[in-house]
């Protein structure tokens, strides 16, 4: 077998770590690549399900005796704490590893320091190979824990002239069946999808991650949260229909902004406290406008069908842009056609000051 560059194996072990988008919650998605002495492949892992083996763990048992004096190559700084698991530095230590190469430093206070252990250890500790790429398939769990608040995706269906729905307010289907499929994998890499009482009142939607085909339910489900001033969600609304769990956040409960609407920051204050990392914001328009004004989105995912409608209610309301020099300028990250569709990812841009 032919020896492989700590580049090439970072960059393996980045694709490992996204197969636990949407599982590991509240854990990072993590993968591990470990090389023998001879800079061959003898371990790979990734991190699976929170409460199960960390990648190092897993690369380790696969590498066996042949982890002694090789290299591990970890997409996240390896923990240094005991919790359901145990300290993925000390079980390196003990394994012989004798470097470490690491492309993004642990932010959790909690979990970090291991690279601090594995130097004391005599380790070779590098960091910082392909640290944008591990940051970008790991960016909801690390903005998270940096900020202390979710990853707020803002999810929205719409004609090419911006109409979320028709004048009688029709709105099945603006989109393809290719479309709503692509939403409903992205659903299952959250852990939780936000919409607004007036959206459930309007559509009465299930909000879980499903299979279009057969209509079954995702084995995870995301945590559905209805924001709802004053508790107007019916008694029989689809979202309490316990194939998910559900959140009805009221101002009672939550706290009133200014205009004694649900305060949103509070809302996913609580969610992170809850373990929900990253969320889904899928509706309506107006709630839409609230996180958009409050400077809570993250990225936006629109889904653009190649209709016009010429009227009817459109996929923003009052994002607090009056004149187009408050415009909320985008950057565009990808442009995807799926089905007849377009996907398009998109970026806020940070505002000076």
């Amino acid at each position: 077998m032919a020896s492989v560059s700590v580049d090439e194996a970072m960059r393996r072990a980045i694709e490992l770590a996204a197969r636990g988008l949407g599982t590991t919650s509240p854990n990072p998605v993590v993968g591990c690549v470990l090389l023998d002495e001879d800079g061959e492949v003898a371990g790979e892992g990734f991190h699976a399900y929170a409460g199960g083996p960390h990648a190092e763990i897993v690369a380790l048992a696969q590498a066996g005796r042949r982890a002694k004096g090789g290299t591990a190559v970890v997409t996240l700084e390896p923990c240094d704490h005991t919790g359901r698991t145990g300290p993925c530095s000390s079980a390196l230590v003990q394994a012989g590893v004798g470097r470490v190469v690491i492309a993004v430093p642990d932010p959790n206070p909690v979990a970090s320091g291991g690279a601090a252990t594995l130097r004391a250890a005599g380790v070779r500790v590098d960091l910082g190979v392909r640290g944008e790429e591990a940051e970008a398939g790991n960016v909801a769990w690390l903005t998270s824990m940096r900020r202390g608040w979710p990853y707020v995706i803002w999810k929205y269906a719409a004609t090419l002239d911006g109409r979320s729905a028709a004048t009688d307010g029709t709105s099945m289907w603006i989109t393809s069946e290719a479309a709503r499929i692509d939403v409903h994998a992205l659903r299952g890499t959250v852990d939780a999808v936000i919409a607004g009482v007036g959206t459930v009142l309007a559509d009465d939607p299930r909000l879980t991650a499903r299979n279009l085909r057969d209509g079954s339910l995702a084995i995870r489900q995301p945590l559905r949260v209805v924001v709802d001033s004053s508790g107007r969600t019916p008694a029989d609304a689809k979202v309490r229909d316990g194939a998910a769990r559900t959140w009805i956040a009221t101002a009672d409960e939550v706290g009133a902004d200014p205009d004694g609407r649900v305060d949103l920051s509070a809302v996913l204050a609580a969610l992170h406290q809850r373990g929900v990392r990253a969320v889904l914001l899928e509706g309506g328009p107006r709630l839409a406008g609230a996180f958009l004004k409050a400077g809570l989105v993250d990225k936006i995912v629109g889904y653009v069908a190649p209709r016009l409608l010429g009227a009817g209610p459109t996929a923003l309301v009052d994002a607090g842009v009056t004149t187009i020099a408050e415009a909320i300028d985008l950057e565009f990250v990808d442009v995807t056609q799926i089905g007849p569709d377009l996907r398009i990812t998109a970026l806020p841009r940070k505002r000076e000051g």
